[in-house]
C-alpha cells in the first residue's frame, strides 16, 4: 500500500498593517476634511449647472411655446453652426480677445518699463496707471460711451474738432473700435502689474553683465530682459484672454450688440437668444460650446505656460 504525502500549505499570514502608513492617511484625511465643504458648495454651484445646461441644450424649448419641449438631442448644436449669426459673435469674440490682450500687452510692458525707473513722483504715476483697473467695468463703459465718445459732447470728438476733425458718432460708426479702446484701457493696467513684478524680479547682475559686454539698451532688453519677462508675459496673455472673451457689460452698454450684431460677442448673443428670444435650447447649446472651447483653450495655454516654468526650473 502506498501512501502519498499531502504536503501540508503554509499557514495563511496577514500583511502586517504599518501604523506609519495608517496615521499618514489619518493625517492626509484630517487636513482635507476642513476643504471638503468648499469642494461640495464649488461642485453645486458650478457643475451641476452645467450638467443641466448640457441637458437644456439638447432640447427643442422656447418658452413663447411651451408646447414645444421635446427631446431633439445635437440638433440645436447643428443649428448654431449653421446660424451665420452665431459665427458673426464667434469671430467678434476671437478678434476683440486677440486685439485687447496683444494691444494692452504691448502698452503693459511700455508703462513697465517707464515705471521700472527712477524718476519723480513715480509712486502717483503708478497709482494714476492702476486706476483704470479698479473701476467697475459697468462704470467704465459709461465713462467711455457717454464722457469720451459721445458725438455731441464727447472728449474725444472735441478735441478732433480743435484740429477741423468733424465730429464722429463712434458708436455707431466704429463699435468693435469702440469696445476695443475702452477694454485696453481697463486691461492695460493689469499687464502692465504683471510685467512690472517680473522686470523688478531680474537678476540685477545679469544686466550689469550685459552692459559690461558693451550690449545697449535694444540688445539688453531682447535677449536678456524679454526672455526673463516670457512667463509673465504668458500668464497675462493667459487670464486676460479668460476674462475679455466673457467681456458683456462694455458691449450691453456701449453699442448694445449693433448696430444689429455687428458688435455682438458670443456672451451677449447668448444672452439675446435667452432673455429676448426666449430660445432656452438654442441659448444653452451656444453656452456648452462656449465653455468647452474657452476650457481647451486655457487647457493649451496652460501646458505651455507650465512648460516654460518647468524649463526655466531645468535650467
Amino acid at each position: 500500500m502506498t501512501t502519498t504525502a499531502v504536503k501540508a500549505r503554509p499557514a495563511r499570514r496577514d500583511k502586517p498593517v504599518d501604523p506609519a502608513t495608517d496615521f499618514s492617511r489619518a493625517e492626509g484625511w484630517r487636513r482635507r476634511a476642513p476643504l471638503l465643504p468648499a469642494l461640495i458648495f464649488t461642485v453645486v454651484v458650478t457643475q451641476v449647472p452645467f450638467i443641466l445646461t448640457i441637458w437644456y441644450s439638447l432640447r427643442n424649448w422656447n418658452l413663447l411655446r411651451p408646447d414645444s419641449d421635446q427631446f431633439v438631442f445635437l440638433k440645436n448644436y447643428a443649428d448654431i453652426f449653421l446660424n451665420s449669426t452665431f459665427r458673426g459673435a464667434a469671430l467678434n469674440s476671437i478678434l476683440i480677445t486677440l486685439a485687447c490682450v496683444v494691444v494692452a500687452m504691448i502698452l503693459g510692458i511700455l508703462l513697465a518699463i517707464l515705471l521700472d525707473r527712477s524718476f519723480r513722483g513715480r509712486s502717483v504715476v503708478r497709482t494714476l496707471l492702476i486706476t483704470p483697473f479698479l473701476i467697475m467695468p459697468a462704470a467704465s463703459a459709461t465713462l467711455w460711451s457717454v464722457s469720451m465718445l459721445n458725438p455731441s459732447f464727447g472728449l474725444v470728438n472735441w478735441l478732433t474738432s480743435l484740429v477741423g476733425i468733424p465730429a464722429v458718432d463712434w458708436t455707431s460708426k466704429y463699435p468693435v473700435l469702440s469696445i476695443l479702446i475702452a477694454l485696453v484701457w481697463q486691461w492695460t493696467p493689469f499687464m502692465m502689474l504683471l510685467v512690472l513684478s517680473g522686470l523688478q524680479a531680474q537678476a540685477k547682475d545679469v544686466l550689469e553683465a550685459a552692459q559690461i559686454d558693451g550690449a545697449g539698451w535694444w540688445k539688453t532688453f531682447a535677449f536678456v530682459t524679454l526672455p526673463q519677462l516670457r512667463r509673465y508675459i504668458e500668464l497675462g496673455v493667459l487670464l486676460g484672454a479668460i476674462y475679455v472673451v466673457n467681456t458683456f457689460d462694455q458691449i450691453y452698454l456701449m453699442t448694445a450688440g449693433g448696430p444689429g450684431t455687428a458688435s455682438a460677442n458670443l456672451p451677449f448673443y447668448i444672452y439675446q437668444r435667452a432673455f429676448l428670444g426666449f430660445d432656452i435650447g438654442q441659448s444653452a447649446a451656444m453656452g456648452v460650446v462656449t465653455v468647452i472651447a474657452t476650457i481647451v483653450i486655457a487647457t493649451f495655454a496652460l501646458r505651455l505656460i507650465f512648460r516654460s516654468f518647468d524649463t526655466k526650473d531645468a535650467l
